[in-house]
């Protein structure tokens, strides 16, 4: 019974020691990688594998987890340094910058710290890439300046197995003396604008008066103009007018004239006519001179049948029996 008592101890010993073997080879051999991490595997200290997302086994005792890699974006700061643009201008300029891991074993033997590396390299690049412009300029072309950087940081940084994504200044502090004579600048190229755009406006003003006045004239000269062509046309047609009547008359009496009748009608006419410029004459002359026959209203009659004779002779009244 003793035997087998330990015999069976023996074999209970066996498999709990065989159980307990696997337990730690297991334990050792099974790796679980997140996501977004890589686990570099050495054998017997020489690079084997790279472990990926996942289950993975490797061997207890004989393979060893070296490095644990994140793939994940890292955003690096970068301190402030002094930096010398192309004017002579000292600048402090510091910066983020956003980097990611793409090549694990690179990551693990090119560099010791790829994250003070790039920072390094951000650094003397970022002077490099300020001192090709002018301080205008670096606050004109940042993005311009922060690609330069990137491009430069991704060539220097490609055997490292580092990816830059980007580089974003933060901030650009020149020396107190040069904000204050920027500021006197900016205020200069304010008060300058002001004032251009004040006599622009004044200028704009006085071509618009001066169009206005213009146009104020252009418009009364024509008023005047069309005034006087119908003030004209207006006399014109009175003067016809005038004449058409005239002639109408002169007409009708001519006609009149030469019938017996219109003989002693054109008499009287003539002999009131003469009656009342005799009247006119001593009315506005304080001496008039005269024999005794021609104050006399039958002189006057005579007269003015003689004058009606020498007409009827002349056939001015009775142009057809003139023309007979």
């Amino acid at each position: 019974m003793a035997v087998d008592d330990t015999l069976i101890k023996l074999v209970f010993n066996f498999w709990t020691g065989l159980a307990i073997v696997i337990l730690v080879v297991l334990k050792n051999g099974l790796q679980f990688v997140p996501q977004n991490r890589a686990l570099v595997v050495e054998r017997f200290g020489k690079y084997h594998t790279t472990l990926t997302a996942g289950i993975n086994f490797i061997m207890p005792f004989i393979d060893k987890v070296a490095y644990n890699q994140t793939l994940k974006e890292m955003a690096v700061d970068v301190p402030g340094q002094s930096a010398i643009t192309k004017d002579n201008i000292a600048l402090e300029v510091d910066g983020i910058l956003y980097t990611k891991i793409i090549d694990p074993y690179k990551a693990s033997y090119g560099i010791e710290n790829f994250a003070f590396a790039v920072t390094q390299l951000a650094q003397t690049t970022m002077r490099s890439e300020i001192g090709k412009l002018e301080l205008d300029k670096t606050f004109e072309e940042r993005v311009t300046l922060n690609s330069a950087i990137v491009s430069a940081i991704n060539e220097a940084a490609s055997p490292w197995g580092i990816q830059v994504l980007r580089f974003e200044i933060k901030d650009i502090k020149p020396p107190k003396t040069v904000l204050e004579a920027m500021e006197r600048q900016m205020k200069a190229e304010r008060e300058k604008r002001a004032a251009v755009l004040e006599s622009e406006g004044l200028r704009e003003a006085a071509i618009n008066k001066a169009e206005g006045e213009k146009r104020s004239k252009v418009l009364a000269a024509e008023a005047d103009r069309s005034q006087a062509i119908l003030r004209a046309e207006g006399e014109a047609l009175a003067i016809t007018t005038v004449a058409d009547a005239k002639a109408r008359a002169l007409q009708t009496i001519g006609d009149s004239a030469a019938s017996p009748e219109g003989q002693i009608a054109v008499q009287f006419d003539l002999a009131s006519h003469a009656i009342q410029a005799k009247e006119a004459i001593a009315r506005h002359s304080s001496v008039v001179l005269m024999d005794a026959n021609s104050t006399s209203t039958a002189h006057t009659v005579a007269e003015a049948m003689a004058i009606l004779a020498a007409i009827n002779q002349s056939g001015v009244l009775n142009p057809k029996s003139s023309a007979t």
